[in-house]
């Protein structure tokens, strides 16, 4: 299967929604690995590094604010933390170059790190910051990191988000100048990490190097902190209290972080690439019919698992970094 598409069905992982990273990597040894982790200091980024670390790899963790970092990861061997700002593309290559100087390479990428329904706010020459950091920011570094993901079995693994479900690219107003919504906005930039990784793949897989994306699930983490506490209330996510209010529907860190680990690793997903995946399974296709009568609240959008709206928007990405490793 590893010369066509991967086709958006469940492959039997026997793993689920409560299945935790260190379920996925039970009885792997990672050392001699080195995985990348954005966002590995805060919330299911954590929770990935420290897996990672603890099945033998080693994590560098790129960081807007290196310093807290350094504090969360404290006592995790094997671990390096350097700056990196994801809105800033001049902080991306100044990244990049130093880790290309190091002459290592990568074995797992996951591009982890995001932004959630923030006030509207714009980065660079006036790109909408949730497109700009969560999509932007990761294409411009894994397309500068290119030369270091190792060739035949690197994996990519793009977050998104059952958020994608919100919006479809707007293409002719990806910027959001005209009626910013703070949801849809999150919307677009998730359906762009899934696209992504579904061109990346297509890319990259000729080099043995496969790209997924994924949904986490629903995790309480301070990817919230744009939320007051009476939205995330009247939306049933937390009590007066400010407490889980439905459980079931909430994982932990430790099982949030297992979708990506689950990706990034699994012998399960050998051969297959640029699929979106949902509780350590890969998703099933569900119509825009049933997206917008509320029947379905998981599965991959059709706007998110489209290749020839996957190959514009790397066209798009490119064109505003000015990064492409497969331009020529």
């Amino acid at each position: 299967m590893s010369n066509s598409d991967t086709p958006q069905v469940k492959i039997g992982s026997g793993f689920g929604a409560r299945s935790t990273a260190d379920d996925v990597l039970a009885g792997r040894d990672l050392t001699g690995t080195l995985a990348l982790v954005t966002g590995g200091y805060s919330g299911l980024g954590l929770e990935t590094t420290r897996a990672l670390a603890k099945a033998g790899a080693r994590v560098v963790v790129p960081a807007r604010r290196v310093d807290v970092a350094r504090e969360a990861l404290r006592g995790i061997a094997g671990v390096e933390v350097d700056e990196l700002d994801l809105g800033d593309l001049e902080s991306v290559r100044a990244f990049a170059e130093r880790f290309l100087a190091s002459g290592r390479t990568l074995d797992h990428v996951i591009d982890n790190a995001g932004i959630m329904a923030c006030p509207e706010t714009r980065v660079g020459p006036g790109w909408e910051t949730q497109f700009a950091t969560n999509h932007l920011g990761h294409f411009a570094l894994v397309n500068r990191l290119w030369p270091a993901i190792e060739p035949g079995g690197a994996r990519v693994v793009s977050v998104s988000s059952r958020g994608h479900h919100f919006s479809g690219i707007r293409w002719d107003d990806v910027d959001w100048r005209q009626g910013y919504d703070k949801w849809q906005a999150y919307g677009q930039a998730k359906t762009a990490n899934a696209l992504f990784a579904l061109h990346l793949d297509r890319l990259g897989r000729d080099a043995g190097v496969r790209a997924f994306s994924l949904h986490p699930g629903g995790i309480l983490t301070p990817l919230q902190r744009h939320l007051a506490k009476e939205e995330m209330v009247e939306r049933g996510w937390i009590d007066e209290n400010g407490e889980v209010a439905m459980p079931e529907l909430f994982k932990t860190p430790e099982q949030g972080a297992a979708t990506q680990v689950w990706a990034a690793t699994s012998t399960q997903l050998d051969g297959l690439g640029g699929v979106y995946l949902e509780d350590c399974e890969v998703s099933e296709a569900v119509s825009a019919e049933d997206i917008a009568s509320g029947a379905v609240t998981s599965g991959v959008a059709p706007w998110a698992a489209d290749a020839e709206q996957a190959e514009r928007l790397w066209a798009l990405s490119a064109e505003r970094t000015g990064v492409n490793a497969f331009a020529g």
